[in-house]
């Protein structure tokens, strides 16, 4: 089977609960609070990896106990974590994460060592990308490096998915050598005002795909998730359950599609199917990280990464 690789971010969550979100200038009460391992890079190669593919990591956390705790738990998880590099200069990455009552979140990000990492290291993480390989990229690292990351993944045949988030100032090249975009309704529209692209983010998967050259997959939380395959427009609904948290579950449908699609054929339709019932489980858990599901976890129904060609109903 093929491997996923990802090129990103690592950071410690300090996780606080709220009543409600506070707007702006509001100061509200909230939780205790609480530290986990996370990062979108992190969480999306942790859930690639619990969903049966072998996973390789290139990133960079802090010399200190945040570092060490988000690579026991890379290890727990069976990723090849060689190529996270320890800094000694800078701290672990750090994102503030507010969650409300309904499972909203609110999350800022401190990069950290995150910003130190290098061109050196996404050649040396990559050396062993090979075609029909998948790489993972996302953009709480460098821009300049996920372009890299991109190129170099690209020129050896594997297959480059790109999660646009957080959505980036600028495009640049950035989807020159991406072959999937996955962004959820925010960060579609931004991307389309930089493209000065109207429309609904329903809109904006068809008439987006064909300006950057690339399939898109639009995730809409209660919505479902959005592709075009063949011309068609497909949607996928999302599976009903009561949230306690939402903050792992994009990374947590990012690293399950690319499980699946780890293999060939590859079937978008079944990979959306298969990455919407394990971020289904995933929200109703707390935290980021540590509320990935487990292959065996999901419904029996669901396909496994190694069998992506399931028939799916239109």
């Amino acid at each position: 089977m093929s491997t996923v690789f990802v090129v990103g971010s690592l950071n410690i969550d300090q996780n606080i609960r709220v009543h409600s979100l506070p707007r702006a200038g509001e100061t509200v009460r909230g939780s205790d609070a609480t530290f986990s391992p996370g990062g979108k890079g992190g969480n999306q190669a942790v859930a690639a990896a619990r969903a049966g593919t072998d996973v390789r990591f290139t990133g960079a956390v802090g010399d200190d106990a945040h570092g060490r705790r988000i690579l026991e738990v890379l290890t727990g998880a069976r990723i090849d974590a060689s190529h996270v590099r320890i800094i000694g200069t800078a701290a672990t990455g750090t994102a503030v994460i507010a969650v409300d009552d309904q499972g909203e979140n609110q999350i800022i990000v401190s990069p950290g060592a995150n910003s130190a990492l290098t061109a050196g290291d996404v050649d040396a993480g990559l050396a062993a990308v090979q075609a029909g390989d998948v790489l993972v990229l996302q953009l709480e690292i460098p821009a300049a490096l996920v372009r890299q990351a991109a190129r170099i993944a690209k020129s050896r045949g594997a297959f480059v998915i790109l999660n646009a988030a957080p959505a980036p100032e600028q495009i640049d090249g950035l989807l020159d050598d991406v072959d999937l975009l996955v962004v959820n309704e925010q960060e579609i529209q931004v991307l389309a005002g930089l493209a000065g692209v109207p429309g609904s983010h329903r809109e904006l998967v068809r008439t987006l795909a064909p300006v950057f050259g690339t399939d898109i997959v639009c995730t809409a939380g209660a919505e479902g998730s959005f592709t075009v395959v063949d011309g068609n427009f497909v949607h996928v609904p999302a599976t009903k359950v009561a949230a306690k948290d939402t903050t792992g579950a994009g990374d947590t449908f990012v690293g399950y599609l690319a499980s699946c699609l780890a293999g060939s054929p590859r079937e978008l339709r079944a990979a959306m199917i298969y990455a919407t019932r394990a971020s289904a489980l995933a929200v109703m858990r707390i935290g980021a990280m540590e509320s990935i599901p487990w292959q065996r976890e999901l419904p029996a129904s669901a396909p496994s990464p190694a069998m992506p060609s399931l028939v799916v109903p239109n």
